[in-house]
């Protein structure tokens, strides 16, 4: 699997990805029943196995049924998925990656994660020294 691959998943497949996250490991019904607008069974394990092909998630055969999981802890992934954004998106640039977010959603935080921004960025500028 290359380490870009998670950034390649379908609106459906990333929400069963998030409720894999979630739970740790789900079976197909666990899947389906927290799926916003669920399909049918049927497409949910096709998706599964499609997400198994891909290297997404991994399965465990527990009596007639299958437990799938994540293959990569969820920080890594997201990690490599931040990554190929800011590369593909902002010129490879934190600065501009944290501009883009800040015109989205600057109106959006609070003076506390204001200033836990400002000491991340003030830990970076003495890094940087």
């Amino acid at each position: 699997m290359s380490q870009g691959s998670h950034v390649h998943l379908t609106r459906r497949e990333r929400q069963i990805m998030d409720v894999l996250y979630r739970r740790g490991d789900a079976t197909v019904s666990e899947v389906l029943e927290e799926l916003p607008d669920a399909p049918t069974y049927s497409a949910v394990r096709a998706m599964l196995r499609k997400l198994e092909e891909k290297g997404h998630i991994d399965h465990d055969a527990q009596g007639a049924r299958y437990v799938y999981r994540p293959t990569l802890p969820r920080e890594e992934a997201r990690d490599t998925a931040l990554a190929r954004m800011v590369r593909t998106f902002f010129d490879d640039s934190p600065g501009k990656t944290v501009a883009a977010l800040l015109d989205l959603k600057a109106a959006d935080l609070s003076k506390q994660e204001l200033d836990e921004l400002a000491a991340l960025i003030e830990q970076a500028r003495k890094r940087g020294r």
